[in-house]
């Protein structure tokens, strides 16, 4: 019997430059700090949280997407693993404040596209991970 999932609980993109990707992703987003190593941590929370590898956890809506600092290679999408990562907007408005917020934040992107079922937003991070924004029509 296959196995029923219904939703991604949490996604984890491997980062060069962990501040600047901070930085980028809490500049673009804003999503709430779920999980981190605290500053002042002790050695037994430093343990206990360990498999944050350095980085964070941050709460969407719906699921945790997380930061890990790992290596020095660009993203590239032709290589086996992630093609791109895509939120969902609720309405081309929304996709339209994106695109202005994303040219306020200084974010180069693509034009907003129609691709028949949907108008998509794309654009990459700091790794030059590919990263889309997702409106019904």
């Amino acid at each position: 019997m296959p196995i029923s999932a219904g939703s991604i609980a949490h996604l984890r993109l491997t980062v060069c430059d962990i501040d600047r990707s901070r930085a980028f992703y809490e500049k673009v987003f804003g999503w709430p700090v779920a999980l981190e190593i605290p500053a002042d941590a002790d050695e037994e929370t430093r343990q206990r949280l360990s498999f944050l590898h350095g980085g964070v956890i941050y709460r969407m809506e719906h699921g945790l997407i997380g930061l890990r600092p790992a290596g020095t290679d660009r993203f590239d999408e032709n290589r086996p693993g992630l093609d791109h990562l895509a939120f969902s907007l609720g309405s081309l408005a929304e996709l339209e404040a994106a695109a202005a917020h994303l040219d306020a934040c200084g974010v180069v992107r693509e034009d907003i596209k129609d691709i028949g079922v949907s108008y998509i937003l794309e654009f990459r991070d700091p790794d030059n991970i590919a990263l889309e924004l997702v409106a019904p029509k």
